[in-house]
């Protein structure tokens, strides 16, 4: 792997010819590094981006000028940018930097300032920049830019940068903390192709063969920030907020799908009522709520969701996938987790989100099912938090120790627990104050915020005036499941809660005798039942806690047997 600086003389020109790119250095390639001093020291104001995509080389040519307000004295600026796109010209408060002053010797670039910045400064660093852009193999499950063709050749153009990170096509500040308050987009394109991007569109400019579309957004999540190019036709309405306010709703869709778009289209009003009736007002009423097809499956790019599901019906009578990237507007977004460590705050809560839809539209048995197919795909191998800050791919990959999917359903079915333990009125109170940082949010009276699972644990000892420490321990910060020993004599029955790694687990668990239902409080741990002669017994009837089960570790033994075998 080449580590060497890309130092280039300032005011280089864009070569004739686009160059391939380079493999991505391990510090591009996963997002989510602890941020440097300077970056620390760093308040992103404004991002304007200008854009400008030629399908034709698969190139891009940048221009960006990044607001920041410092909190420190700084001697460099210092930002996120693969070093497949190299810069051509740095300037700091109009002054243009010598090569000399720059460096990206690992995908972090560094601007060494003429002379100190004060704390309390207000700078503006400008950066031209081009190059190759890396190129997603499989996209969204790696990053980078999809180059696809429509049925009748056209370019079809995206991008997915949630595992690498916004560097790998404008810089910025590689964290989830790293948002700008505000974005301006200018994304150049050949004619007639249209780009339908973040926020709220603010015109397009049409010349010698190329159209200019402008969009300005207030704080993107840093890999919310997406280009969506293609030939696309739109639909437009308006949603009535049930909170009195009215939200644009946009779909981009390709040509000849016009149906197929306008039943996804419906699904729009029925989701966001859904929402806002459990959490509360849709974030970015004042923007819109975008959704654009893809070429790849989706992504939770912000006011603008990708949808690559191919309009595919379900037995259950909705698409999942709109409904899952629609619920991070929520979880992701409006609330984005100060490190990805606490990733199970936007999947999750947005995995929950989907049994309880379905527990709305068609009652209890598809909830129960939808739960029961969360549970069959645990695996229980790490825990669901470290407690250390970590890159996002290090949390989605369990290859490399993290919890990988579980931070969606087992996410999941620790929310639908703890939400049986403390009840719906403490459970959705402590969720609506870690989204929007107040018991009674309303259109306009709230901004965009971060939370953690610390947060959120205060969150709920506080609101449903508990302690919930061993609740929390024992699911978040351990992978194995609690146990549930079960020991019949006579006529009696004792249940006792086992922990792997030890320690206290009261979790109240109901039990089912005969036609009548107990609850026993297990404040010890342990709880005791006197049983009638020849009694049914079923634990847990309602399959409100989470715990180990043998019988579905038994079956997904056999299930991985089958595929060796295959």
């Amino acid at each position: 792997m080449n580590r060497l600086p890309l130092i280039l003389a300032a005011g280089a020109v864009l070569a004739g010819c686009a160059t391939a790119p380079t493999k991505l250095t391990d510090f591009t390639a996963n997002s989510g590094s602890p941020r440097s001093a300077e970056q620390l020291a760093m308040r992103f104001e404004h991002a304007d981006l200008a854009l400008r995509v030629d399908p034709a080389t698969r190139s891009i040519r940048g221009d960006a000028t990044l607001t920041f307000a410092t909190s420190a004295e700084l001697s460099r600026i210092v930002l996120e940018l693969d070093r497949n796109l190299p810069i051509d010209s740095a300037q700091v408060d109009g002054v243009m930097l010598p090569p000399s002053a720059i460096s990206n010797p690992e995908g972090r670039l560094y601007l060494t300032l003429p002379a100190p910045l004060p704390a309390g400064a207000h700078t503006k660093v400008r950066l031209r920049y081009h190059g190759v852009p890396h190129v997603a193999k499989r996209a969204p499950w790696d990053g980078g830019f999809t180059w696809s063709k429509t049925a009748d050749g056209q370019p079809w153009i995206s991008t997915t940068v949630e595992g690498e990170g916004c560097d790998l096509f404008w810089p910025c500040i590689d964290h989830p903390q790293g948002k700008a308050e505000r974005i301006d987009l200018h994304i150049s394109v050949p004619a007639p192709l249209v780009v339908a991007g973040n926020g709220v569109a603010t015109g397009m400019d049409e010349a010698n063969g190329w159209r200019t579309y402008h969009w300005r957004a207030r704080h993107p999540s840093t890999y919310g920030v997406a280009l969506n190019i293609g030939p696309y036709e739109m639909l437009s309405g308006e949603y009535h907020s049930r909170y009195g306010n009215r939200i644009p709703l946009r779909m981009w869709y390709l040509k000849g799908h016009e149906e197929k778009a306008r039943g996804l289209f419906a699904e729009f009003t029925p989701m966001l009522d859904f929402f806002e009736s459990r959490i509360g007002p849709y974030p970015f009423g004042d923007e819109k709520m975008g959704v654009v097809e893809t070429p790849h499956l989706g992504m939770e790019h912000q006011t603008i969701n990708a949808y690559g599901n191919g309009y595919a019906k379900s037995p259950l009578g909705y698409d999942w996938l709109l409904h899952h990237e629609l619920s991070h507007e929520w979880f992701g977004n409006q609330m984005t987790n100060a490190d990805w460590d606490d990733m199970w705050l936007h999947e999750g809560f947005g995995s929950y989100m989907q049994p309880l839809y379905l527990e709305q539209l068609r009652g209890e048995r598809e909830f129960q099912s939808e739960l029961f197919n969360h549970r069959k795909s645990l695996l229980n191998k790490a825990a669901i938090v470290s407690g250390k800050t970590q890159r996002i791919e290090d949390v989605y990959d369990d290859s490399r120790g993290g919890p990988g999917n579980d931070i969606y359903t087992k996410g999941s079915l620790i929310l639908h627990t703890l939400r049986n333990l403390i009840g719906d009125e403490a459970f959705f109170a402590a969720t609506r104050r870690m989204v929007y940082g107040t018991d009674q949010p309303l259109p306009g009276k709230f901004v965009p915020r971060y939370s953690s699972s610390k947060e959120f644990i205060a969150l709920c000892n506080e609101i449903s005036q508990q302690d919930l420490g061993w609740f929390f321990d024992a699911y978040l910060y351990h992978a194995a499941l609690p146990e549930l020993l079960e020991q019949r004599s006579g006529d009696q029955l004792t249940l006792t809660w086992k922990l792997k790694d030890g320690g206290s687990f009261p979790m109240p668990i109901e039990v089912r005798v005969n036609d009548r239902i107990e609850r026993l409080s297990m404040a010890n741990g342990q709880g005791t039942l006197q049983l009638p002669p020849n009694a049914r017994v079923t634990i847990d009837p309602a399959s409100r806690v989470l715990r180990h089960a043998p019988h579905i570790d038994a079956w997904k033994a056999e299930q991985n047997q089958s595929k060796k075998k295959g």
